[in-house]
């Protein structure tokens, strides 16, 4: 938001640099973004000066230009060659001298002594357009006779000079979204130091003259419409805006359109509360506040007919409606050149309503702005009248009619409580509760009852962000001042250490091993489609966290996990013809849970931390010396098991097992004990066809909040390299098809657990000689004693011993 310096002066009684006000405004929570001179013309005018053009004839070497001597009230006579056609002897003009800059647009161009067709030429004898006072171009500006030669032109023409401060809004603080609104909180700063107040313009001259245009005012959504006030203004004449209300509306950034519409402008940025000017013929004399059916049509002010939803506001008159409350005007009912009544309205639009029909149409304005933060609901009648006596005032006119006020239910002012004590605990400083209760009052916040420590406050309504104990600290700190809390030598607690695994290093370090083997990190957005998670028991749809008023279909819900977000990445890169991908992701997943027995709402969601892993297409492109491999189940596989083992597991004593989630076709689940560390597989042949991927996609799925928990047990220790030789055996076993491999291994170390180090399968055969639903696996072993060598007959006792284990428990033949 824009603040104009002079324009803030308006209000309160300051003289400050711009360094200054950068520093006060940041200090009270309006931090300033930049500030910039303004200058109502460009250039300020400067170099410019008014001169008396003394002789003038015509150039002997060209047949439109003129040779002229003319006076600025310097030692001797400027020659200047003119081009323009109505100059002549006599005349009062405005002259460039040598080295003035000036503009058009964005160029600038710099004024020398030069030599034109021979005859030199110490400046230029400027046109309106030339200067910016104006687009003519038939000739140079001629003045008044009484102009004083000499005068420089800056003076002579009135150019203002400005501070425009840009203050970066945050959005609780839409108190401060106007020149009142930052005078009222730089008074409340400067009342610390020494005797200040801010001023509102008077409205006491603001009286009914007639009742020419009576006008029926109707609101039939109160819910949507909480305060809608507004009078009618006949004999008014619609014409260009006085200066100095253009200049004000151009320091901060905005075109001056017609007198009405800029005093509702001006208004608007004085006072925080939109205003709206309605053509009051097009009203037919009644207004009706409703919403229309869904479908509706309407055609705005930028001339775009827009469908219409079954909760937007509309301000309508009998028959059809006029504006979207709030946001934007109809290009039917507004001001114009031919208007001379008008029917001004001032409302206090709910929020909500207004933000949700800005966003479904696109539309951003700056009353929308304000209503969708929180507008002060005592202030609609104020700025009103405020803006009828500035309409008066410059458009003329009278009041004509009276003031419609409906006001049902007014809003009360915030109750919180608070005590000195719990203040100064929070600040970190005793300030003393004389002066905590002075920063409240500067603040404009009652206190209704005082009760020894404790204070009884009423908050007024315009301060939507003040509703509780911490805000009123917040409050009494920012005009406190920040800076004047010490920060203390030493800082006492009571708190007890525990070490506590390093969670940030522990994901950098598994970041870094994925980056270096080739993967890119993704960030997706928390936000995501409620529809993915229809018909998957994994990520039941009763467990998605819902957005109440989502921005749109595809950003409805909370994930609940990193699959789909991940999905999403693969087919934006697919489809752009970068199919061999590896990623990876942290994020957190959220689910609603409802337990019964939960009293706290809030205790039925969960968030935990995920780390999600993708792959699909080659893992090694073609070449020259290199066949192309696709990538494959075992490639992340290995992966996963490398994570793991970084992080301290041990795999022979991780549960793993093959995955029961309905996210994977095929995949498997390693966990410790009851608890799931983290699931990998090939994704869903429907889901990838439903994501409209049409390549295999393999995806691990780290529970890394449970990760980091099992980590913290995961001792690490080193043993020295074996003394003894390993013996390694092999066995062929033919076994049903539906044994897998992982019931071998853990049969084999529930048999031999002192020297048997290791399983591994190295060949797997399937064919009809085996016989029906037969398979064959090959299955290496390695034995070692680490206090001495292995004989022949006790590794012939073990093996004959894993033998008789995997025929008695799985039918197997050895072949």
């Amino acid at each position: 938001m824009k603040v104009s310096y002079k324009w803030l002066k308006d209000y309160i009684d300051i003289n400050f640099s711009p360094a200054e006000m950068d520093e006060i405004l940041t200090q009270i929570g309006l931090e300033v973004g930049g500030i910039e001179k303004f200058q109502s013309i460009k250039g300020g005018l400067e170099g410019l000066v008014i001169g008396e053009v003394k002789t003038c004839a015509p150039h002997t070497n060209s047949d439109h230009l003129s040779i002229t001597s003319v006076d600025v009230n310097g030692d001797e006579l400027l020659p200047i060659v003119c081009g323009a056609p109505n100059v002549a002897a006599g005349q009062k003009v405005v002259v460039a001298t040598v080295g003035t800059v000036l503009y058009d647009g964005d160029d600038s161009f710099t004024i020398k002594k030069s030599k034109i067709r021979g005859e030199l030429s110490m400046g230029m004898i400027c046109a309106e357009d030339e200067i910016g006072l104006g687009n003519g171009h038939d000739g140079i500006m001629v003045l008044p006779e009484d102009a004083k030669v000499g005068t420089p032109a800056k003076e002579y023409f009135n150019i203002e000079d400005d501070l425009t401060i840009e203050i970066d809004l945050t959005p609780n603080r839409i108190d401060g979204a106007s020149h009142i609104g930052v005078a009222r909180d730089m008074a409340a700063y400067l009342k610390q130091q020494k005797e200040i107040d801010y001023k509102l313009p008077s409205i006491e001259d603001f009286k009914v003259e007639s009742n020419k245009l009576p006008i029926d005012v109707k609101v039939e959504n109160n819910e949507a419409c909480h305060r809608y006030s507004g009078v009618c203004i006949s004999g008014v004449k619609v014409a260009e805006s006085p200066e100095w209300l253009q200049n004000r509306l151009k320091a901060i950034g905005l075109s001056p359109i017609n007198n009405v519409v800029d005093i509702t402008n001006y208004v608007l940025f004085e006072t925080g509360q939109p205003l709206h000017a309605f053509d009051y013929a097009t009203t037919n004399g009644k207004v009706v506040v409703k919403t229309l059916a869904d479908g509706t049509l309407f055609k705005t002010l930028d001339e775009v007919e827009r469908e219409l939803n079954e909760k937007d506001l509309m301000i309508c008159n009998d028959k059809e409606a006029m504006c979207i409350a709030g946001v934007f005007g109809g290009i039917e009912s507004g001001v114009s050149e031919s208007t001379t009544d008008i029917f001004l309205e001032s409302a206090y639009f709910d929020s909500v309503f207004v933000r949700k029909t800005a966003r479904r149409h696109g539309l951003n304005t700056d009353a929308s702005f304000r209503f969708e933060r929180g507008t002060d609901p005592n202030n609609t009648i104020y700025a009103m009248k405020r803006a009828a006596l500035l309409i008066k005032e410059i458009a003329g006119g009278e009041i004509a009619s009276d003031v419609v006020d409906i006001y049902p239910n007014p809003v009360e002012d915030f109750k919180v409580e608070v005590s000195v004590e719990r203040i100064e605990n929070l600040i970190g400083k005793e300030i003393g509760k004389e002066t905590i209760k002075n920063i409240l009052e500067a603040l404009e916040i009652k206190i209704e009852k005082e009760d020894g420590d404790t204070l009884n406050l009423l908050v007024p309504p315009y301060r939507v962000d003040v509703k509780r104990e911490a805000d009123i600290v917040e409050e009494v700190l920012r005009i406190y001042g920040f800076n004047n809390v010490e920060v203390p030598a030493k800082v006492n607690a009571s708190l007890s250490y525990a070490p506590k695994i390093d969670e940030h290093k522990l994901r950098n370090i598994i970041a870094d091993m994925l980056t270096a083997a080739g993967f890119n990190e993704i960030m997706n957005n928390s936000l995501t489609k409620a529809s993915y998670y229809e018909g998957l028991e994994s990520f039941k749809q009763e467990q998605t966290v819902r957005i109440f008023n989502p921005l749109s279909s595809d950003l409805n819900a909370m994930r609940q996990g990193l699959l789909f977000g991940g999905l999403e990445c693969v087919a934006y890169n697919i489809n752009r013809r970068n199919s061999n991908l590896k990623f990876y992701e942290f994020g957190k997943s959220y689910q609603h849970i409802v337990n019964p027995e939960n009293e706290n709402p809030v205790d039925n969601y969960f968030e935990k931390e995920r780390l999600g892993v993708f792959m699909c297409g080659n893992k090694t492109a073609t070449s020259w010396n290199l066949k192309e491999e696709p990538t494959s189940f075992f490639h992340m596989k290995a992966y996963v098991e490398n994570i793991l083992k970084r992080l301290g597991f041990n795999l022979e004593k991780l549960r793993i097992r093959e995955t029961e989630n309905d996210q994977f076709t095929e995949g498997l689940s390693y966990g410790v004990k009851k608890t799931v560390l983290v699931e990998m597989g090939m994704v869903s042949g429907k889901i990838l066809k439903a994501m409209d991927i049409d390549t295999q996609v393999y995806y691990a799925d780290f529970d890394w909040a449970t990760i980091i928990k099992e980590a913290m047990k995961n001792k690490v220790s080193y043993t020295e390299l074996p003394k003894y030789p390993a013996v390694k055996r092999d066995l062929a076993l033919l076994i049903d098809k539906s044994v897998s491999f992982a019931e071998v291994k853990t049969i084999a170390f529930n048999c031999e657990k002192k020297l048997l180090k290791s399983v591994s399968l190295f060949d797997v055969y399937e064919g009809e000689k085996l016989g029906a639903n037969k398979k064959s696996y090959a299955v290496s072993f390695i034995l070692q004693d680490t206090e001495k060598t292995l004989n022949d007959k006790q590794i012939d006792k073990i093996m004959q011993k894993l033998i008789k284990s995997y025929e008695k428990q799985l039918g197997a033949q050895i072949r």
